[in-house]
Parts: C-alpha cells; structure tokens; sequence
C-alpha cells in the first residue's frame, strides 16, 4: 500500500510538471518518465536506456519515500503547533524553515531526475519526444 502511494504521488509530481511545461521555461527543456516509456518505441529507445532510465526512478522512488515521511511528520509537528493559543511565532517559522526544506529536497530530487532522464537520450531521441509533446 505504501508502495503505491509513493507511486501516485510520484507520477502526479511529473504529470504536474508535465502539464506546466507550456508555461515553464524549464519544464519545457525536461522530459517526464511517463512521456519517455509511453513512447519508447516510436522513440527508438534503446535496451541500455531502458535500464539507466528505470534504475534512476527507482532510486528517486527510494528517495522520494523517505523525504515524503519526514515532510509528512515535520508538517504534522507545524499544524501542532499553529493549533496553540498564543502561537509561537519564532518556532513555527524555524519549523517552517524545515518544511520548506523538505519540499526543496523532494523538488531538486525531482529535477536531477528529469536531467538524468534527459541526459540518457540522443539528440534526435529528444527531438522526437518534443514533437510528439507538441502535438
């Protein structure tokens, strides 16, 4: 079960990115895993992509489970906190600070995963990838 939260919210994370790269000078520059396997054919994906591409999500995957827990319990301790009466202003913002670090953490993950994506294909692999994004 856990295995396939982490899943949906990883492939979520990469839809979103995905449906913002119109608009995203970045995103637009990075190819989603999902864009990658359902076109590997027409792409012309090779074996040894196939591999180097799956062991990176997988490490990502790996990866993105603990930073989830920990953002999960760090957040939980936040609300804990603005739920007091006074709230402490300075301990809510120092616990703030690790939130966002977490979530920074999860995003530069997410976007060493999209470089490395790219960075397995040819030239003319992402060629295609971007016409075939295009339509």
């Amino acid at each position: 079960m856990k295995r396939t939260a982490v899943i949906i919210f990883f492939f979520a994370a990469t839809v979103s990115v995905w449906a913002q790269q119109q608009d995203d000078p970045i995103g637009r520059n990075l190819f989603p895993p999902e864009l990658v396997m359902n076109h590997q054919n027409e792409i012309g994906l090779r074996e040894d992509q196939r591999t180097a591409i799956r062991s990176d999500i997988q490490k990502a995957q790996s990866k993105f489970v603990d930073l989830q827990w920990r953002l999960q319990d760090e957040t939980e301790k936040m609300a804990a906190m603005l739920r007091q009466r006074p709230i402490d202003e300075s301990k809510v913002l120092s616990q703030a600070d690790i939130v966002m670090n977490l979530e920074r953490e999860i995003k530069k993950t997410h976007l060493g995963l999209l470089i490395r994506i790219k960075n397995s294909l040819s030239e003319e692999q992402q060629a295609k990838l971007s016409t075939i994004r295009a339509r």
